[in-house]
Formats: C-alpha cells, sequence, structure tokens
C-alpha cells in the first residue's frame, strides 16, 4: 500500500487459504485502497499471520490502535485464531466475533468472524456468511436461495435475514482433480471453452446422474477416437459435474429466487446452466459482497463499543 497522510478507521480483510485482500477503509465505508498478497491460511503457521498482515498495512497503520475485521479461514482451526461456528438458523454475526490477544504490535486491534455450521447434515462455511451478510445489506427483506460456486460451492436457503440451512458440493475441488490429476488430464485444455458441450453436458448430468462415471471416461475415449476439441473437453467436464450439483441441489433451486455470488466466469457458466432449466438468477459481484459484509461487521463491533 502507498503511504497517506490521512490513517484509515479500519482494515477489511478477506483470508482465505491461498490468498490475502485487504482493504484500507473509512469509518463511513469508502475504500481508499487495497491490497492482495498470496500470504493465504495454507502457507502460515500461527506465528506468521501478523507478519503478513503487516507486510500489507504497516505502513497505514496510525499510531492509536486500528481495527482489523477479518473474515475466512483464518478463523479456522489452523487459522491465526479459531472463530467458533454459529449454528443454524441464525442471521450472519449473531455471536460476537473473536478478538486475537496475542498481537505483538500495539496498533494493531484485529476481530475474526465466526463462520456458520450446521448440525444434521452436518455442514459448514467459513467466509461465506460474510458474504451473504453483505447481499442481505444490500438487498433489504431479499428471501431465497444464494449459490456461491467456488472450489466448494454452497447453496443456502435464506429466510427472515436468516441461513435456514445450507448444502456443499465439492464441484470446484473435483474439477480440478479431474483436470490435473487424472487420466482426463491428458485431453482437456482449461483456457477454452465451448457452451455448446457445456448445455449438452449439463442436461445430461440433469437428466441422468447416476450415469455421470460413464460420462466422464468418454472425455477421454472421444479424445483417442474421434479428436474432441480440448476446451470441447473441458466445456463439457465443467458442465456434468454443475449438472451433476444442480440435480442433487434441485430442492434448492426449484422455484425459488435465486442470487449467485462469485467470480464472473464461474457464477455466469451457473447462472446459463440454472437458466435452461427455466431458473433464472442474480448474479451480484463477489469482492463487493464480501466488503459490504465486513462493513456490516464493522457497524456491528461500534454498536457494541
Amino acid at each position: 500500500m502507498s503511504q497517506d497522510k490521512s490513517y484509515p478507521d479500519w482494515f477489511a480483510v478477506d483470508w482465505g487459504t491461498s490468498n490475502l485482500r485487504v482493504w484500507a477503509m473509512t469509518a463511513s465505508g469508502t475504500v481508499l485502497d487495497q491490497a492482495v498478497s498470496d500470504q493465504g491460511m495454507g502457507k502460515l503457521t500461527r506465528d506468521r499471520f501478523e507478519p503478513a498482515l503487516l507486510d500489507l498495512i504497516g505502513d497505514w497503520l496510525g499510531p492509536n490502535k486500528t481495527p482489523v475485521i477479518a473474515c475466512g479461514m483464518v478463523g479456522a482451526r489452523q487459522g491465526w485464531v479459531e472463530a467458533p461456528y454459529q449454528t443454524t438458523p441464525c442471521k450472519p454475526f449473531v455471536n460476537q466475533l473473536t478478538a486475537v490477544n496475542f498481537l505483538q504490535d500495539p496498533r494493531l486491534q484485529v476481530y475474526v468472524i465466526p463462520g456458520v455450521c450446521q448440525k444434521d447434515p452436518a455442514d459448514v462455511m467459513r467466509g461465506e456468511e460474510t458474504q451473504i451478510a453483505g447481499f442481505l445489506s444490500l438487498n433489504k427483506n431479499w428471501d431465497g436461495v444464494i449459490c456461491l460456486p467456488g472450489t466448494h460451492t454452497k447453496w443456502v436457503q435464506i429466510s427472515a435475514d436468516e441461513i435456514i440451512s445450507f448444502k456443499t458440493f465439492l464441484t470446484g475441488e473435483l474439477f480440478d482433480l479431474l483436470t490435473h490429476h487424472s487420466v482426463l488430464r491428458h485431453s482437456i485444455d482449461t483456457d477454452g471453452w465451448d457452451d455448446d458441450a457445456f448445455q449438452t453436458a449439463v442436461s445430461e448430468a440433469i437428466s441422468r446422474p447416476e450415469a455421470i462415471a460413464a460420462r466422464l471416461f468418454s472425455i477421454r475415449a472421444d479424445d483417442l477416437l474421434h479428436d474432441r476439441a480440448p476446451s470441447q473437453a473441458c466445456a463439457y467436464l465443467s458442465g456434468l459435474l454443475i449438472g451433476a450439483e444442480l440435480a442433487a441441489s434441485r430442492p434448492y433451486w426449484l422455484g425459488q429466487q435465486i442470487a449467485i455470488i462469485g467470480g464472473s466466469t464461474i457464477a455466469k457458466h451457473y447462472a446459463d446452466a440454472l437458466q435452461a432449466q427455466g431458473a433464472f438468477a442474480t448474479v451480484t459481484d463477489a469482492p463487493r459482497m464480501t466488503l459490504a459484509g465486513l462493513s456490516a461487521a464493522y457497524a456491528k463491533t461500534k454498536e457494541t463499543a
């Protein structure tokens, strides 16, 4: 971050497994600047979290304590401090944020947002609850289902500003494993795309999800026998996995108001797949929802101060 004579009032932090992203904020919610590093939770031991944060915000800290509100895997058991889960049904941040009480730099005042858990069937989330809170703060009195696509895609039922239930799918991780660590890696180019192949696969997976294992191997066979384009194979694989997910999550999205919070490319794929099934979704900007959620958590700390 660049030096500025006016110090931020607080810092918003999205700390995932792979990356660390921070925003320098005013009390009114204006973003002064932002920075990103690759110092995600997965690369850090507990004593390295504070230095990693200071590498990004150290030059912007004033002489007094500055609040830092953090979400994501920073609050996991392997993170900086374990922030206990809230249990569904619940509103985001109904529990007190967890303070980091072993800081070395006296200018820091760090709070970590709790994740959300569901006891039966067992499920957990960390980070997504902040995006959900951000969406709800910008869309008052909204009821429906929020889809958060990614490595571990979430389908979340929302009613009266509460997370009622949710279901997690390993879709993104399966796509990565199959494209990089299975026999399909020889037939797929993840830089390409084919909309027709994607929609065909979505339809096939929804109509016959029990056949997905056989259809997966057909990707390799089609390459060997028919020289199928790697970009087409990539889209077909994605369609099979997302289609199988939509088949299993149908009770969540069928006949519901749907919002998608995710990266622009993957969010579009989900929206296109849903639209082909007659379900229309509103696509939102994930970083904006994260920042709005962190701002809502900051406001809560001010209320209880």
